[in-house]
Formats: C-alpha cells, sequence, structure tokens
C-alpha cells in the first residue's frame, strides 16, 4: 500500500514539475503583442530569405508551384501597405467573437446565462459537471468556431454556481473543444470540408474509379471518439486540472442552505425565455428543411448549405433574443438603452483582445502571402512520405506531422487541402481506404490547436482568464491546457488503432482497407 502511495506521489510531482517547466518557459515568452510582433520580424527576415535562395513547391495533385515571397522587398513592401488594415479587418474569428461577445454579454448581463445555471443546478450532480461540459464540448464542432467562444465562458459560470473552479470550467471548456474538435455524434460543415478535399485528392490516382468517401464515412469513430474523449476530459479537468488551480474562494451563486437562489420572478423570464428559445430554433429548422429553402445548399442539400454557413448570425439572433425576453420579464431590462448599454460593455472589456488581434492577424497573413506554410506543409509531407513506412506506423507519423503543422496553420481545410493530396494517394496505394486518411487527419488537426499562439482563440481565452487571474500570462494559460493535449492525442490514436487493429468501418460506406 505504501509503495502504491509512494508511486503516485512520484508521479503527481513529475507531472507538476513537467507543467511548471512549461509554464515557467511560456511566462518567459514577451507579452503576446510583443510575441507577435517579433514573430512578424522574424518571418520577414525568413520569407525574404527564402525567396533569395529560389525555394519553390509544387502543390500535390496540381501543377501549381508555389515560390516563397520576401517580405523584404518591393513587393513585400507594396504588399504589407496595401493590406494591413485589411489583414486586421478581414481576420476570419474576429468578426465573429465581436458580433458573438455583443450577444451573449447581452444575455449575460441581463442575467440570463446566470439564471439557467442556476436553475439547472439542482438537477445536476456536482460531481457529473466536468463530464457534462466535455461530452457536450466534444460535439461543439456542428457550432463551427461559435463553440470557441459561447462554451468556456458558460461552462465557468456553470462551475461557479456549484462552488467548482470556475477557471477549471472555461479551460476545460476550451480544451474540449479544440482538442475534441472533429470529435461527436453530429455532421457539420466541418464534415462537408474534409470530404470535399479528400474526393478531389483520390482523383489523382486511376484506382480512385469506385471508391467514395461521403459525409458518414467516419461516423461511427467520431460518434466514439466523442463519448471516449468527454470520459478523458472530463477525467482531466476534475482529477488533474481543477486541483491545481486550489479552492475557489469567489464565492457561488446559493443561499446559505447551498440551494439556488432562484426568485419566482426570474423562473417566469427563464420560462419565457426558453419559449421565444423554442419558437426562434423551430422557425430557423422549418426555414431550412423546407424543400426549396433558399437557406439550402445546391441541388437541396442541407449540408453544405447557406443554413449552416450562416450560424454565426443565428446564435446572435438566438442570444439577442433570448436575452432580451428575459431581460424584460425580469425587470432588467427597461429600455432600449438598457440593452445597447449592456451589449456595449460586454465589447468594452474586449479592447485588450482587438489590440492583440492586430498584431496576430498580420503575422497570420504573412505565413499565407509569402508562401512559407505551403512550402513547410509540402516539405514535411513529402519527407515523411518518402520514409516508405507501412500499415499503422506510417498513420501514426501522418497523425504527428498533422499535429506539428497545425501549430503554424490552424485552418483545418487550408491545412487538408496540402497533406490530402500527398497522403490520401500514398495510403491508397498501401491499400488504405481514404476514410482512414482523413480519420486520422482528425486527430492531428485538433490534439495541438488549443497551445498554438497562431491560434486566435488562445488569446481571447487568454482575456477571458484574466477576469478570474488578472495577472495570468501566456505561459500560464499554455502549462494548464497542455494537460490535455497529449492525453487527447494518446487515447484518440489508440481508438483508432482498435478500429485499424479489428477492421472495424469508420462509418456509413467506408472502412480500414480499400475491398
Amino acid at each position: 500500500m505504501n509503495a502504491d502511495i509512494d508511486a503516485t506521489a512520484k508521479r503527481s510531482a513529475l507531472l507538476d514539475r513537467v507543467l511548471g517547466g512549461i509554464e515557467w518557459a511560456g511566462n518567459r515568452l514577451p507579452h503576446p503583442v510583443l510575441l507577435f510582433a517579433l514573430l512578424f520580424v522574424l518571418l520577414a527576415v525568413v520569407s525574404t530569405v527564402l525567396e533569395l535562395t529560389g525555394v519553390s513547391v509544387t502543390v500535390p495533385g496540381t501543377d501549381e508551384t508555389r515560390a516563397v515571397q520576401g517580405l523584404l522587398s518591393g513587393d513585400g513592401l507594396a504588399w504589407l501597405l496595401e493590406n494591413l488594415v485589411g489583414n486586421f479587418a478581414g481576420f476570419p474569428p474576429f468578426a465573429t467573437v465581436l458580433v458573438l461577445i455583443m450577444a451573449v454579454g447581452l444575455a449575460e448581463k441581463t442575467g440570463l446565462l446566470e439564471t439557467a445555471v442556476r436553475a439547472t443546478l439542482a438537477r445536476a450532480p456536482r460531481a457529473v459537471l466536468p463530464y457534462a461540459v466535455a461530452f457536450v464540448a466534444c460535439q461543439a464542432h456542428m457550432m463551427s468556431d461559435v463553440a470557441m467562444v459561447v462554451i468556456p465562458p458558460l461552462a465557468a459560470m456553470l462551475f461557479r454556481s456549484a462552488g467548482r473552479h470556475p477557471v477549471a470550467g472555461l479551460l476545460g471548456g476550451f480544451a474540449c473543444t479544440g482538442a475534441g474538435y472533429a470529435a461527436g455524434f453530429t455532421v457539420g460543415s466541418l464534415d462537408a470540408l474534409y470530404v470535399g478535399i479528400t474526393q478531389q485528392a483520390m482523383t489523382v490516382l486511376p484506382e480512385a474509379a469506385g471508391v467514395h468517401v461521403n459525409l458518414l464515412s467516419n461516423y461511427f469513430f467520431t460518434a466514439a471518439s466523442s463519448v471516449v474523449l468527454g470520459l478523458l476530459g472530463g477525467f482531466l479537468i476534475a482529477r488533474v486540472l481543477e486541483p491545481r488551480l486550489g479552492t475557489w474562494s469567489g464565492g457561488t451563486a446559493t443561499d446559505g442552505a447551498g440551494e439556488p437562489v432562484v426568485s419566482a420572478r426570474q423562473r417566469r423570464a427563464l420560462l419565457v425565455a426558453g419559449a421565444v428559445l423554442a419558437g426562434y430554433v423551430a422557425l430557423v429548422l422549418t426555414v431550412w428543411l423546407w424543400p426549396g429553402s433558399p437557406l439550402r445548399g445546391e441541388d437541396g442539400a442541407l449540408v453544405p448549405s447557406p443554413g449552416l454557413s450562416g450560424i454565426v448570425p443565428m446564435f446572435f439572433g438566438a442570444f439577442v433574443l433570448t436575452g432580451l425576453a428575459y431581460g424584460v420579464v425580469a425587470g432588467t431590462v427597461r429600455s432600449s438603452g438598457d440593452a445597447i448599454t449592456m451589449a456595449g460593455e460586454a465589447v468594452k472589456g474586449m479592447s485588450g483582445y482587438v489590440v492583440l488581434v492586430f498584431v496576430a492577424a498580420q503575422v497570420i497573413a504573412l505565413f499565407e502571402w509569402s508562401n512559407v506554410g505551403v512550402v513547410l506543409a509540402v516539405k514535411a509531407a513529402a519527407l515523411l512520405e518518402s520514409v516508405g513506412l507501412t500499415g499503422f506506423g506510417a498513420i501514426v507519423l501522418f497523425i504527428l506531422l498533422a499535429c506539428l503543422l497545425n501549430l503554424f496553420i490552424t485552418s483545418g481545410s487550408a491545412l487538408w487541402s496540402l497533406m490530402g493530396p500527398v497522403f490520401v494517394p500514398a495510403f491508397m496505394l498501401l491499400g488504405l481506404d481514404p476514410a482512414l486518411s482523413q480519420a486520422a487527419f482528425r486527430i492531428g488537426d485538433s490534439a495541438t490547436g488549443i497551445i498554438t499562439p497562431m491560434n486566435p482563440y488562445l488569446l481571447l481565452v487568454l482575456a477571458m482568464l484574466r477576469e478570474y487571474e488578472p495577472d495570468a500570462r501566456l505561459g500560464t494559460l499554455i502549462s494548464r491546457l497542455s494537460i490535455f493535449v497529449v492525453p487527447f492525442l494518446v487515447v484518440w490514436t489508440v481508438l483508432l488503432g482498435a478500429f485499424y487493429v479489428f477492421d472495424l468501418p469508420l462509418g456509413v460506406g467506408s472502412g480500414i482497407r480499400l475491398p
């Protein structure tokens, strides 16, 4: 017994030292704004040197040649002057974040969100919360990037209302959303993007005739993944992350008896808001599913379609309508000026994030314009392909390569567009179903995205974290999130290995090996 206790203590001490080292190293990094500024300068120099040495690549599956373009040149200077403002204004997550922050902020400041979590607290066992948050987060790709904005603060509020540490909810919600992003029981626009790229990558081989992928090609695998990762994520939140945060002393939304405090008026307002939300969802679904609806895609397709592409404004409408309905009935919104002030206060708190985005947008835009990202992905993919491994060992190396590249190219569709044309045909020549390549990419594209500064949502979570810990730095955030990276990567890869070993179908109409 004592030996087991000593071994557990040693493992805990080792983990503490590793995480402490990550935090120490991360906190030695400069302020994120300065960090991105330094990255911009470094990338400017590297891109110029690569241009002078004539570095270029041919994009796999095409005859297109991409040469590196240097920033420290006439063309580079012209590009920067013409696009500096556009890079910032057109940064995709920026508008999404601000739009949703206005709506979510309104719903929060009217009291809707707090009342909702307090009203449900009586039915949700305290011990189940981490697992519930993790499971919901692992379904979040249906919501697209909206999930990165919505789930973490709601999870923090839920934890706080239950008397648990809100930072555990915040970071656990973000970690499970990001590291398990491509899992889930649901099918969404992400699946459509992956399938389209996979199908196109297959066409370079005559062997592709008669082989097809569809939206459900990975469904069995992703559904199983969401259950396994939900349990794993809940365990990591409850047993690893939260104990290292210490005891939360900021109070709970309960009275002295420990029961949620929800007045009769608040409960009535919550019921009205729920009715408004139900009506809104019913209307949206009816319009989307109606034959011939303008919200359908080509030939009446539901995925992809304008209905899915417009999920951000749909969520905006849901939060605004339910927030206003609650506020009017509860008495927290007495005029239109109250609602406008609440939304403005929510955006005001994002001023630091706006500055970060301005600099980060320049770095990411330069990474794309200079073609350094393309060269890095193609060269690394070709190197791995040249190793000539077969079987699941090649799949594991492919996953690790995707993990590495995901630190630099955080767009899943962009990264799969580069890797798919190389590895889908290569693995097909080894007798492996394209659905397996796609499933493996899902793992690598998800696991490491939560710890790279290139992920703009990491900066958003840092801003949210500072609401609870004003002195929190990037290293603190990365060290806490890193708890999830290796377990998610290992367990998810092992799960894929189980599908491979037992030759289980990955989804509808697909398997591991080609027939």
